[in-house]
């Protein structure tokens, strides 16, 4: 009981770091914001339960798919064709599996070299940046830096059970503080259901859903692979052998279909609960599998889910300064301890390509950086490197 009422509080954490993002999916594409939080819970308890508990990592709404889900959903007024898209979805991830799994992830991760995971690593967290910074701790400033620095010293100079939930200390006093200065409206609580019961969705399906659903798959395995990568380097143990990239892909695309049915978006991994992780150092999929339960338990209680939303956006722009920023370092630390040499022109190259397509690119260039990396590696040959043998 005792381990239990401890936990609470990191799975509480966790839920905080989702749930802007993850409710700003259906804020933007028309699907209810109540299902989508539920659809993120079970989401996250499937794919714990197909991957046995054996990778500590939170599924929430996918930022891939927004734009078909703007167009099925708001504009055409078919929340049926929206399903049938992420039942596509689904399948493709069910499909890519069956061939990891017949070839062996090994081969496949033999083509990824330390030069483009790290870099791959870094954008994730800094291609969060501009959210971070510009669309959220800019509103207010001062509030933001009061949470940045609260979480700060509570992780590297606090108590020992303060250094475990840092986040959620730079929250509650970012929002006391934030409450002071007159910045917090509680006017949704009163606009929010006490109940909010997830509906099924019928699926839809058409040749023209699918075709405009199903390809963005690939682009959501690939920045899945890259989140395994970042989640290798918190925990020291590779998830994408044990229990296998395959079976991530199968939890992955499973959540999505089950997520497509009650009315919610794609699910997928989430960086910024990989940055809890790099921050607090607990790994204990319980943890996150309570936060999955807490935030089933706020899409069926609309009040408590808009008391959440109360929180100012500058409080978490503070605390998404440092879980970005994490996971950025994470990536330039794999590239220090894989002694990739940067004095080599093609490496520079090669990661010169990744970060400017990373960030630059405002979507999936997370994606498109890890293909341009590896074409560039695989693909340019390396003239460099003979014409310094020949000349020694």
């Amino acid at each position: 009981m005792e381990r239990f009422l401890r936990a609470i509080p990191l799975s509480v954490q966790h839920v905080f770091a989702m749930f802007g993002s993850t409710v700003l999916v259906p804020f933007l594409t028309g699907l209810d914001p109540g299902s989508t939080l539920v659809a993120s819970g079970l989401g996250t308890l499937i794919f714990h339960f197909i991957t046995r508990g054996k990778v500590p990592t939170y599924l929430g709404s996918s930022f891939a798919f927004i734009a078909p889900l703007t167009l099925y959903v708001t504009k055409n007024q078919s929340p049926g064709q929206a399903a049938a898209g992420l039942i596509a979805v689904s399948v493709v991830y069910a499909v890519v599996s069956l061939l990891v799994a017949a070839f062996g992830f090994h081969h496949i991760r033999r083509i990824i070299p330390p030069v483009v995971v790290g870099p791959v690593v870094s954008i994730i967290g800094l291609s969060l940046a501009t959210t971070a910074v510009t669309n959220m701790a800019a509103k207010h400033w001062d509030v933001a830096i009061v949470s940045l620095v609260v979480a700060i010293v509570a992780s590297l100079a606090g108590p020992r059970q303060m250094r475990i939930i840092p986040l959620l200390m730079g929250i509650i006093v970012g929002y006391l503080y934030a409450l002071a200065r007159g910045l917090v409206d509680f006017s949704s609580l009163s606009k929010a259901p006490v109940i909010a019961v997830p509906h099924f969705v019928l699926p839809h399906f058409t040749g023209d859903v699918i075709l405009a659903m199903a390809p963005i798959a690939l682009v959501t395995i690939i920045e899945d692979l890259g989140h395994m990568f970042v989640l290798n380097e918190i925990i020291q143990r590779d998830v994408t052998k044990n229990p296998g990239f395959s079976s991530i892909l199968i939890g992955n695309g499973l959540a999505t279909a089950v997520s497509a049915l009650i009315g919610g978006p794609a699910q997928t991994t989430y960086a910024e609960n990989l940055g809890v992780l790099a921050i607090t150092r607990q790994f204990s999929s319980r943890i996150i599998e309570g936060a999955a339960v807490i935030a089933i338990i706020l899409g069926l209680f609309g009040k408590v889910g808009a008391l959440i939303q109360t929180i100012p956006t500058p409080v978490m722009g503070g605390i998404s300064i440092l879980l970005f920023g994490m996971i950025a370092a994470m990536g330039i630390r794999h590239v220090i301890e894989e002694k990739v040499n940067l004095a080599n022109m093609k490496n520079l190259v090669v990661v010169a390509i990744i970060f400017i397509i990373g960030v630059g690119y405002p979507n999936n260039g997370i994606a498109y950086a890890t293909l341009a990396g590896l074409l560039v590696y695989w693909i340019i040959p390396d003239f460099t490197v003979d014409k310094k043998e020949n000349h020694e």
